[in-house]
């Protein structure tokens, strides 16, 4: 008889132990009869089935870029398919891994700086394999196939943990998986990381030493929101201040300060959350995401009371952030006092500093980006915007994966609560209204900056287009 390879002995062993997992599952036959699995499932305990730090330490340095993840998986066995989607995530940096079934294969995409990557195809019988085991990680119920379910497991590295948040739902050709990697050596820890300019950052270390008021960021899921709110509270973590925050999820830990996560189960919402939040005394209060009126309310009512109030909302841009809550219900007698600092923020990917090429801009680039900056031109410095103009376009090296970028920037536009737009908020105003004295008073839009940071050579014209 043939003597077996090492990745068919670790196949055994994995078949070997899932066998042993599902039979001490079972009901004893002296106690009451046994319920069908379907109706009765069973929850395995993460760790089941570990993954090896030193294995994937030493798959991450045979890791490059893309192409060699590729390789890996074309060649390792079933048992070490799992290993290689993580390393080869934690080499290029991605966000996400998304394992999505199709009619005879699996496809498998990294998110990258916001943008999705084919990275493989494989097997069902090898997914099928992949799907128990990262079930079993995150505790996750192996026998239901037909409804969502939520996880998470760590992946523990030498100098930093990694939590991983593992979502599965129903799919037409099997379970989806998404994986989002935590890293949490990825956060911007400073102001200065964000991609301020320098008159938003002196506006932005202004507002932060206020005592109260509220300071609201606002874009869609993905642009960068949380990160801008964890930057502030770094920035004003210090022993001599209490922060509390209440988030959905927690998703990086903050040495120094409070952290608490909404658990509908246990009643602990936005709303109750922050209503006992504010019986411990803090300095400042962070909230994750406000949703509602009545957390609205209570979270502006809290700025007015003696907290400085950090949280998010979403809307397109700044001016939108006011007629938001005005349809949420609160009423503009509240929002006018309470709210000192109104922020959009999107994400735009960095021109890779290897490969990117220096390209003449074509003559309607140029009149575009006059036409966007001109009403700007008088109070912030850029490069004369004349025919000889030079931008920077994408390229392609190993460095950021063959696609032009690497890592991402803000983009920002903001403004300060004046006297005139508080007057303004009490007509309950539509968001031109505010966005037209916003603009008078100095305001810099999301495209302005974008386009200030294209002239830099930060980024290239056509991601600006795709983002805005």
């Amino acid at each position: 008889m043939p003597s077996q390879s090492p990745a068919q002995k670790h196949e055994e062993v994995l078949e070997k132990k899932l066998s042993e997992i599902r039979k001490s599952n079972q009901p004893k036959p002296a106690q009451k009869p046994a319920v069908p699995s379907s109706s009765a499932p069973k929850t395995f305990q993460i760790g089941a089935i570990e993954i090896n730090e030193d294995e994937l330490n030493h798959l991450g340095n045979q890791i490059k870029d893309i192409s060699d993840i590729k390789n890996k998986l074309q060649t390792v066995s079933a048992t070490k398919l799992l290993e290689i989607l993580v390393a080869g995530a934690l080499k290029t940096k991605c966000s996400d891994i998304h394992l999505e079934p199709e009619a005879d294969k699996t496809r498998v995409r990294y998110r990258l700086d916001g943008v999705l990557h084919d990275i493989s195809f494989f097997e069902k019988s090898s997914y099928n394999k992949v799907l128990n085991r990262i079930k079993i990680l995150s505790k996750m119920k192996i026998n239901i196939h037909d409804s969502p379910q939520d996880g998470r497991f760590t992946i523990k590295q030498k100098s930093v943990d990694i939590e991983v948040r593992v979502s599965i739902i129903p799919s037409e050709f099997g379970e989806t998986i998404v994986m989002r990697l935590l890293d949490p050596r990825t956060i911007k820890g400073t102001l200065e990381d964000l991609g301020l300019r320098q008159d938003l950052l002196l506006i932005i270390r202004e507002e932060l030493k206020n005592k109260t008021g509220a300071i609201l960021t606002s874009g869609p899921t993905g642009s960068g929101k949380t990160t801008t709110l964890y930057a502030f509270v770094n920035t004003l973590n210090e022993s001599g201040t209490k922060i509390i925050t209440i988030e959905d999820p927690i998703e990086y830990h903050i040495p120094g300060i409070s952290q608490t996560q909404v658990d509908q189960k246990k009643k602990y919402t936005f709303t109750n959350g922050l209503k006992a939040i504010i019986r411990q005394d803090p300095d400042i209060i962070l909230v994750g995401e406000i949703r509602d009126k009545e957390t609205a309310e209570i979270a502006l009512n809290a700025a007015l009371t003696g907290h400085l109030v950090l949280s998010t909302i979403h809307t397109n841009n700044a001016a939108g952030i006011i007629p938001r809550l005005i349809d949420l219900g609160v009423k503009p007698q509240i929002i006018a006092p309470a709210i000192n600092l109104s922020i959009a923020q999107r994400l735009l990917r960095k021109l890779c500093p290897a490969c990117k090429k220096q390209v003449q801009a074509t003559d309607k680039e140029l009149e575009k980006i006059k036409k966007v900056l001109e009403p700007i031109s008088k109070k912030v410095d850029f490069p004369k915007l004349t025919s000889s103009l030079k931008l920077y376009t994408a390229g392609q090296c190993h460095k950021c994966n063959s696609s032009g970028y690497l890592g991402r920037t803000g983009i920002f536009e903001l403004f300060q609560i004046s006297e005139n737009i508080e007057r303004l908020i009490l007509t309950s105003p539509s968001i031109l209204d505010i966005e037209e004295t916003a603009l008078k008073e100095g305001l810099t839009t999301m495209l302005q900056d974008a386009y200030l940071k294209l002239l830099e050579g930060i980024t290239s014209i056509e991601e600006i287009e795709s983002v805005l």
